[in-house]
C-alpha cells in the first residue's frame, strides 16, 4: 500500500493551528528543577498544576522560549521508571538577543556555564540541567 500525502490546500489550511513546539521534560526533582529554570535561568511560571500542595506539572516561559516540567512518579498507577539517564541525548538550543548577557546573568547566580564560543556563526554557551 502506498502511502499519500494530503492535498497542499489542506496542509495551508491545518499550519495555522499549530502555534508553537514547547519541549516537555520528565524530571526527577521538581523542586530542583524550578530553582535551575526560575530562579537560576530567569523563567517564569506561566501555567502549573498542583495536587495535594505538591506541583506536579509547569509550564516555564522566557521571552519567545517554553519549557513543561512534569516530576515523574516512582511508585503507584501512573509510575515511570526511565531505562537511562533522564534527559541523556536531550539538546535545547534557545537562540538569544545576546547570548553573552545571559551568560554574564546566569553565572552570577551560581549557574554552572561554559564560556561563550562561537558556533555556527552564533556566540553560545553551555548549560546542563542537573
Amino acid at each position: 500500500m502506498e502511502a499519500t500525502q494530503p492535498p497542499m490546500d489542506s496542509i495551508q489550511e491545518e499550519r495555522p493551528n499549530v502555534k508553537e513546539a514547547v519541549p516537555f521534560l520528565a524530571v526527577s526533582n521538581m523542586a530542583a528543577s524550578i530553582r535551575y529554570y526560575v530562579n537560576g535561568l530567569g523563567f517564569i511560571i506561566e501555567q502549573q498544576w498542583v495536587d495535594k500542595g505538591k506541583l506536579r506539572w509547569c509550564w516555564l516561559q522566557q521571552g519567545g522560549a517554553g519549557l513543561m516540567l512534569q516530576e515523574f512518579a516512582t511508585t503507584g498507577h501512573d509510575s515511570w521508571v526511565p531505562s537511562g539517564k533522564v534527559g541523556e541525548g536531550v539538546t535545547i538550543y534557545f537562540i538569544c538577543a545576546d547570548a553573552i548577557a545571559i551568560y554574564d546573568a546566569i553565572t552570577t547566580r551560581q549557574i554552572d556555564a561554559k564560556e561563550p564560543v562561537v558556533s555556527n556563526g552564533m556566540w553560545s554557551t553551555t548549560l546542563v540541567d542537573p
